[in-house]
């Protein structure tokens, strides 16, 4: 199969090394991922406390999360140059088995956070006498978000540094 059009940009977005300096060592990357995971955590928390709960405030938070998740969102696709976000004809061989490995990983992750999020409802349901349902939904909403975004975390963690230079790593020799 061909690229498209819509292939061809794309591949150019996910490759733009413009902002690259905000992604280019893996510390960057991990703080990338950590305050992705932080925003993602308020946001979902926001929501459920919106929908479950009372008050504008939540709706705000919300909303105030919104950008900068977006943001670090975009920055997390382009450190790993859109693995997960380009068609598999876009991407070399090299990099589908990457993909695989990412997948692979992240749902195993999801996986054992199903057990934990099982385990902690059941527990909640004993231990506060209550009906399952006032912390499964709440469970099952987070649990959610964390499947959708946990192979983003997990290929931001796993990319590795772009080579550098020589005279970027021993200085100018003149």
């Amino acid at each position: 199969m061909t690229a498209t059009r819509y292939d061809r940009r794309m591949y150019a977005v996910m490759n733009d090394r413009r902002a690259a300096a905000v992604y280019a060592t893996a510390g960057r990357r991990r703080l990338l991922v950590g305050a992705h995971v932080v925003l993602t955590g308020v946001g979902v928390a926001a929501w459920i406390g919106t929908v479950f709960g009372s008050g504008w405030i939540l709706a705000v938070a919300v909303a105030a999360t919104l950008l900068p998740w977006v943001v670090l969102t975009g920055a997390l696709n382009g450190s790993t140059r859109g693995l997960l976000e380009l068609r598999g004809r876009m991407l070399d061989e090299r990099q589908l088995v990457e993909r695989d490995r990412v997948r692979a990983v992240a749902h195993r992750l999801t996986l054992w956070l199903l057990v934990a999020a099982a385990f902690g409802t059941g527990a909640y349901g004993v231990l506060a006498d209550a009906p399952l349902r006032a912390a499964v939904t709440p469970a099952l909403v987070g649990v959610l978000a964390a499947h959708w975004m946990m192979p983003l975390w997990v290929a931001g963690l796993r990319v590795q540094d772009e080579p550098r230079e020589p005279e970027e790593e021993f200085g100018d020799a003149s």
